[in-house]
Parts: C-alpha cells; structure tokens; sequence
C-alpha cells in the first residue's frame, strides 16, 4: 500500500469506530458509496483509487477488513477467490 492512503484509511477507521452502524441504511447514509459485492461491504477510499474490501456484522458492531486494494488490483477480482 502507498503511502498515500493512510490519510483516507485513517479517516475511514475514525468513522467507524465513532458510529455504530445498525444497519445497512445506516451505513449509507455516512458511505453512499459503499457497495456489497457478494457477500462483502466495499468503500471507495482515497477519491476512489482504493477499494476497501470488508465484512460487517452489523448485530454484532464488528467489522472486519478483508483487503485493502488500488482500484487496478480490485479490478483483477482475484480478491474474490
């Protein structure tokens, strides 16, 4: 990962651990650009040349990061396997 992204990514982790999401309509309405894509959440972080692959528990207020990716690795979908 570049050191570009830690700004981004450190915003991102402060969001989360701030909110405490219950739900999908939540979470949207702080990350509209978040996407499920099979059974993960996805966020677009750094202007959209990250993808931050994660899976949320939202019962449970965990959230686990699975990948953090450039948008060409993302892309791939080797992620996926």
């Amino acid at each position: 990962m570049t050191p570009d992204a830690q700004i981004p990514l450190t915003r991102w982790h402060t969001v989360m651990r701030r909110e405490n999401f219950r739900n999908w309509k939540e979470l949207r309405t702080v990350f509209p650009s978040a996407d499920f894509v099979d059974a993960w959440v996805v966020f677009n972080i750094g202007g959209n040349k990250y993808r931050l692959i994660t899976a949320i528990h939202f019962d449970r207020g965990r959230v686990f990061v699975r990948h953090v990716l450039t948008h060409q690795e993302y892309d791939k979908e080797g992620w996926k396997k």
